[in-house]
């Protein structure tokens, strides 16, 4: 409720909202529309109160919070069940805990994780006040193997979010890694629970260094955030809702409509990969090998040692002399 008063006084900008008028809008109680103003100013935005007048959003500095999140957010489903924390362990971890009860497309972030995580078990850091730290529950008619084309969903979604929000060109290290200036800005990780009948649910962990001044000294070779990048304060609050839009568009043409075309595309054209020369590093070992292509069903398409053309499903990639860091 808070989200939606929100809403009506930054649609009304700096004008006087009544009370009553808010009250006959939501259909709730005078009393109910004092405590959620109450609310609201409690956690930090700067409404004018007067009486006979009503309410007035004056300017504040950005918040980043469920209420204002809510307040912009015009997706059809995806976050509109939003869970906003102050701190947690990880994302991930508490999106598992409420992924069965949840609702499809349930969004929860954090400002801040103690024991945030990348592929492979690698810690990520995960600073309050100053990243994106996000995991989103799916629960897709899909058959398992359908499930890692979701990362390259995200991949791309997330590309559009930064780059229409800051205009930075960002790109994409197949399968789950979005890079600024040759370091990594954002990691993706996705996780599943399935049986033999199908997936019971997907979640989407999502980490973007945001406004980040600086980097531990063992990540300042490979990692860099939006404000090191770009030498600006970037809105948070601005990428997320990017990000659950683009997001929404792209998976459910990828689930209603059987397409990746418009992801994959995304992903060729912002491939930091293609036409280069990368080690993948697989389970049965490593080799050096050409990237080609990302073929339709998002499998990075590589030319191997004997000079044939094979599509890999999924591993790591690093690229020798590209980047400062070697996953």
């Amino acid at each position: 409720m808070k989200s939606k008063i929100l809403n009506i006084l930054k649609k009304r900008e700096n004008e006087f909202v009544s009370g009553a008028e808010i009250s006959d809008a939501l259909n709730i109680s005078r009393q109910a529309v004092s405590k959620h103003i109450n609310n609201l100013k409690k956690q930090g935005y700067h409404i004018e109160s007067v009486s006979r007048k009503g309410h007035r959003l004056l300017e504040t500095t950005e918040m980043y919070n469920q209420s204002e999140i809510l307040s912009e957010l015009k997706t059809k489903a995806m976050g509109k069940e939003l869970v906003f924390l102050d701190t947690v362990g990880s994302t991930n971890d508490y999106a598992k805990k409420l992924a069965m009860n949840g609702s499809d497309k349930m969004v929860v972030i954090s400002d801040e994780q103690t024991s945030g995580k990348g592929r492979l078990g690698r810690h990520w850091e995960s600073e309050k006040g100053t990243g994106i730290w996000m995991s989103v529950v799916l629960k897709p008619d899909i058959e398992p193997s359908e499930a890692p084309k979701i990362t390259q969903i995200a991949a791309a979604s997330m590309v559009k979010a930064i780059e229409e929000e800051t205009g930075a060109d960002i790109f994409i290290k197949w399968p789950n890694d979005l890079i600024l200036n040759k370091k990594k800005v954002c990691g993706i990780l996705t996780e599943m629970s399935a049986e033999l009948g199908g997936i019971n649910y997907v979640i989407v962990g999502i980490g973007v260094n945001v406004n980040q001044s600086s980097m531990p000294d063992d990540l300042s070779d490979k990692a860099v955030s939006l404000k090191m990048g770009l030498d600006k304060t970037i809105s948070r609050k601005a990428i997320v809702l990017n990000f659950l839009q683009a997001f929404e568009d792209l998976y459910d043409d990828f689930i209603k409509n059987k397409s990746l075309e418009k992801t994959i595309d995304i992903c060729r054209k912002k491939s930091i990969l293609i036409d280069k020369s990368v080690k993948l590093i697989t389970k049965a070992g490593t080799r050096q090998v050409q990237a080609k292509d990302i073929n339709e069903d998002g499998h990075l398409v590589i030319v191997n040692e004997d000079g044939k053309e094979e599509a890999v499903f999924y591993g790591e990639v690093s690229v020798r002399g590209l980047y400062e860091y070697v996953d």
